[in-house]
């Protein structure tokens, strides 16, 4: 007969228990993070699969709760792992950097330079001609892996310091297919 006795020992319910209750929540807030990120980019099938198991998990964190209402301990390790998992579901989305996104800059300065550099980066720019607050100005998109960010706001700066940039999140990219 196997021995049982820890399982219901004060140090199995005042720390194991609400451990496991703070990891599962940990889980579920990271996997519920992602999914939302994953619903607003319109990847339905990976935020159906992050669903799934979040609700799993979840169900896990609030059986244990429920089962043991008095214990403090249960509620404290439910909150924390809220907010750790909100911290590591963000922090993990934005390692993986899913996406694309479009960044604006905007400059009085001489656009060919950067330009020239831009592309010899193989970036693709789309120019536009503009008026700003002081007179003419020069306005560049450019469509970028979400992953490659950091690189491209250095390149502009390393031609452009003074530059004045916007990034925003684009929910789909692509080509039509007819002709130009």
């Amino acid at each position: 007969m196997v021995d049982t006795s820890f399982l219901h020992s004060s140090t199995f319910t005042l720390i194991v228990i609400p451990f496991l209750i703070f990891l599962s929540r940990v889980a579920d807030v990271t996997m519920e993070t992602l999914r939302i990120i994953f619903v607003s980019r319109g990847m339905r099938a990976l935020s159906a699969l992050a669903a799934f198991f979040e609700i799993i998990v979840w169900l896990f964190a609030l059986s244990h709760i429920i089962e043991d209402m008095g214990n403090l301990a249960n509620y404290a390790a439910y909150a924390g792992g809220f907010a750790v998992g909100s911290f590591a579901g963000v922090s993990l989305e934005s390692r993986i950097a899913i996406g694309h996104q479009v960044v604006r800059i905007i400059t009085r300065k001489d656009a060919r330079e950067l330009v020239g550099h831009l592309k010899s980066q193989g970036y693709t720019v789309t120019v536009i001609g503009a008026t700003g607050k002081k007179g003419p100005v020069n306005m560049f998109f450019i469509v970028s892996p979400r992953r490659r960010l950091e690189t491209l706001l250095g390149e502009i700066n390393s031609v452009i310091p003074s530059a004045f940039y916007t990034v925003e999140d684009l929910r789909r990219v692509g080509r039509l297919s007819g002709p130009d």
